[in-house]
């Protein structure tokens, strides 16, 4: 397996461009699923998690063409109704296809994705809407067997928002009879990017970016080419190592609207930042002073950015406090991140970090997506040579992020 070597301690410099955001661009390739024939998406990331869907797709009989940020999927040949196992263990959003299959055909065999390094995310949700639409569900040997002559709108309150269930519901509901009301939605502008795709193919959808959103079914969805939106999150880890690293870095093809709340704790650990129309600069200070931080479903702080986060808290000016109350076991960054000598202490849901002078650089084990990028941000500011391995986490999500931080000026490569 491949493995990322750091030589730290080196200011970042420069203009960045993100990629289009992967948690947007998945379940818009689902949406494919309800319509028949060619639609052509822009803006899509190549990423490992999007080649991953694609075979999924595959093997439900689309045909895929991934040429550069151009992604070309035909649905005209879709003769398959199951999303294996096999594909399902290896990215959970695979079960985004449930939704579509039942509306579009009547039926769909879909693993159950089981568990996760960050913590359990169970579907009971996406299942208990789909049975309030009408679906017919059997779960047996570890897949969901999912039947609908026809599905019919409904009321549908989740006890909490859930950004994958959103979806699922918004999705299936848009072919079912009837008008569909989701209350306590998923707010994510991933959601949003989710609904304005649908309503190109013809889907009538109102309140994406609320929580409360209407669905009105319509009896057929036509192809429509879309442009994904950029990647907040990658955005938001590109802004951080600027930064942590004392640097000038301006994030270009962002929407400063998305990072809000991010910017927001930014300013206050003593950065400097700039927001434009489609850009945002930063410029770090020599060393960050303490917040304290607690993770949100949108519009609040996101749990994708809380490993980013405690990397640049590692060496703040004091102490920091963590709250992690969307996932459990999300902290598993936090040992690797000792191991280059950070304070970090762990009392339930809190990490309590106390800044120190310096990061050494060491050898680490990303666990998980965004523990890898939080792990070489803070190789970019340790002392020494920092090496990360398990790095397919990080290509599941990033687009040749260690390229775009060696045009920045840092001193860091892939290895085999």
């Amino acid at each position: 397996m491949d493995y990322i070597e750091i030589e730290g301690g080196v200011q970042l410099d420069g203009h960045v461009r993100v990629s289009g955001a992967k948690n947007a661009a998945l379940p818009i390739m689902a949406s494919l699923l309800l319509t028949t024939g060619e639609t052509r998406l822009h803006n899509v990331p190549r990423v490992r998690d999007v080649v991953t869907f694609g075979q999924v797709l595959q093997a439900l009989g689309a045909k895929i063409c991934l040429d550069g940020s151009e992604l070309i999927i035909d649905t005209t040949s879709i003769d398959r109704f199951e999303a294996p196992y096999d594909l399902v263990k290896t990215m959970r959003g695979s079960f985004l296809v449930l939704g579509p299959l039942l509306a579009r055909y009547g039926r769909a065999r879909v693993s159950l994705p089981g568990g996760c390094a960050i913590g359990p995310r169970p579907v009971n949700l996406h299942l208990k809407g789909l049975q309030a639409l009408g679906a017919r569900l059997e779960l047996t040997q570890g897949y969901v067997h999912a039947y609908a002559d026809q599905l019919h709108g409904a009321t549908i309150a989740f006890p909490f928002p859930t950004v994958t269930g959103t979806e699922n519901i918004m999705m299936a509901a848009v072919l079912a009879k009837g008008m569909t009301i989701i209350d306590n939605a998923a707010c994510e502008p991933e959601v949003v990017d989710l609904a304005e795709a649908l309503m190109r193919m013809g889907a009538r959808v109102t309140g994406a970016g609320s929580p409360h959103m209407v669905i009105e079914g319509v009896p057929r969805l036509e192809p429509a080419a879309h442009d994904i939106i950029p990647d907040r999150i990658e955005a938001g880890t590109f802004l951080v190592a600027g930064a942590m690293t004392g640097g000038d870095v301006t994030i270009d093809n962002c929407r400063p609207a998305h990072l809000g709340v991010l910017l927001k704790h930014l300013r206050a650990t003593g950065a400097a930042v700039e927001v434009r129309d489609d850009s945002v600069r930063v410029i770090g200070s020599e060393r960050a002073s303490p917040i304290n931080l607690v993770t949100a479903p949108y519009p609040g702080f996101p749990t994708d950015m809380q490993a980013q986060m405690m990397a640049l808290l590692t060496r703040a000016n004091g102490r920091s406090v963590i709250s992690e109350t969307v996932f459990e076991n999300r902290y598993m960054h936090a040992a690797e991140l000792s191991r280059m000598g950070a304070d970090i202490h762990l009392e339930g849901a809190d990490a309590i970090v106390m800044g120190v002078p310096h990061l050494h650089g060491a050898p680490v084990m990303a666990t998980d997506l965004r523990a890898s990028a939080g792990l070489v941000l803070a190789g970019l500011a340790a002392q020494g040579i920092t090496t990360v391995s398990r790095v397919y986490h990080l290509d599941r999500g990033y687009e040749q992020i260690e390229t775009k931080l060696a045009a920045l000026g840092a001193k860091i490569r892939r290895l085999p």
